[in-house]
């Protein structure tokens, strides 16, 4: 399934749209940056509330195709133009991680 294909679903905003609209191979949901870096698969999504730059940062290193912000967090200009730098999507939704993760789960299962 395709970023656009997830977000759609979803029901969330694409807020960053300068991105491959490649296929979500899987996902990875944690605040905690350092447990990204340790567990997060090449090419998945990263659902997370941490809406600033170093989540960026931490999904460029691990080639992460997407971040889903969740809970409907603002999310600063700074960290959408790294996402936009680094050709990474970044959609936000209302829903909360367990929800988004719950739901991406059964679509790529």
């Amino acid at each position: 399934m395709k970023i656009s294909e997830v977000a759609a679903v979803l029901g969330a905003e694409i807020c960053q749209t300068q991105f491959d609209d490649v296929e979500v191979t899987g996902a990875y949901t944690s605040d905690l940056l350092s447990d990204v870096m340790a567990y997060a698969k090449d090419g998945g999504a990263l659902i997370t509330i941490q809406a600033h730059k170093n989540t960026v940062a931490v999904a460029s290193l691990v080639n992460i195709s997407v971040i889903i912000i969740c809970n409907s967090r603002p999310l600063p200009d700074d960290m959408l133009e790294a996402a936009k730098d680094e050709s990474i999507a970044v959609i936000r939704t209302k829903e909360n991680q367990f929800t988004v993760s719950g739901k991406l789960w059964g679509l790529l299962n």
